[in-house]
């Protein structure tokens, strides 16, 4: 089952923002089947067969094996922009692949279309409403899974932060998509966009197709990637 966790509104007070991240915690502890499979301490019995252990780098789908051929390397950060549905094909694709990954962040997740795109839901973890600090929130998430999804939601992270953050998803072996904001010194930047419709071709009884016309059978994306591990661009 899709964990969803809800942090509501952060009070001002300091003792309540940390009360409210051990909540997140234990919440994310209930599902330790879950999260972090792979990852048990030597001498700990596992509860079921190990999930698969990737190595060095995360899965990606088709959409972004032009650009990434090599995988996704795990303890990266990528910035995301343009469409939604790069962050909803990297979750289909780890949790396919038997990892486990989080959204933060993005109350409209489009938990259908990942399902879809072959996203396992009982590997995926969705914090719609972090509260007023979704950024350490992810940071919590880097402790056990594979694969953390950030909405900033306009925010604009300091470069001292985002240090702290590189720092530890390299350190977890965790990759972090952050999208909706200013994020600066990521290692690769992944963008998304829109160029051009494939129709279905709808007629009406007697009448022939009209290119150009008709119902939208799928969305053509151009993806462009920039920084370590990126190839050329790739239209699909």
């Amino acid at each position: 089952m899709t964990a969803a966790v809800h942090l509501g509104q952060r009070r001002s007070d300091p003792q309540d923002r940390l009360d409210q991240l051990e909540q997140l915690r234990r919440q994310m502890a209930a599902v330790a089947g879950k999260v972090g499979a792979g990852r048990r301490g030597p001498g700990a019995a596992p509860a079921a067969p190990p999930a698969p252990v990737f190595e060095a780098v995360l899965p990606v789908p088709p959409l972004l094996a032009g650009v990434l051929p090599a995988g996704l390397p795990r303890g990266t950060v990528a910035v995301l922009s343009g469409a939604r549905s790069l962050g909803l094909s990297m979750v289909a694709a780890v949790t396919a692949a038997g990892g486990n990954a989080a959204i933060v962040g993005q109350p409209d997740a489009g938990l259908l279309a990942a399902a879809e795109m072959g996203a396992d839901l009982s590997r995926l973890a969705v914090i719609p409403d972090p509260g007023k600090d979704p950024v350490e929130v992810a940071a919590v998430l880097m402790d056990g899974m594979d694969l953390v999804v950030l909405g900033l939601g306009g925010r604009a992270v300091p470069p001292a932060r985002t240090r702290v953050l590189a720092a530890r998803a390299r350190q977890r072996g965790a990759t972090l998509l952050v999208a909706d904001g200013a994020w600066q010194g990521a290692a690769l930047r992944l963008d998304a966009r829109v160029s051009g419709y494939e129709t279905t071709g709808d007629t009406m009884a007697g009448c022939a197709a009209v290119p150009g016309f008709g119902r939208i059978g799928a969305v053509r994306l151009e993806v462009r990637a920039a920084g370590r591990a990126a190839g050329r661009t790739r239209a699909g």
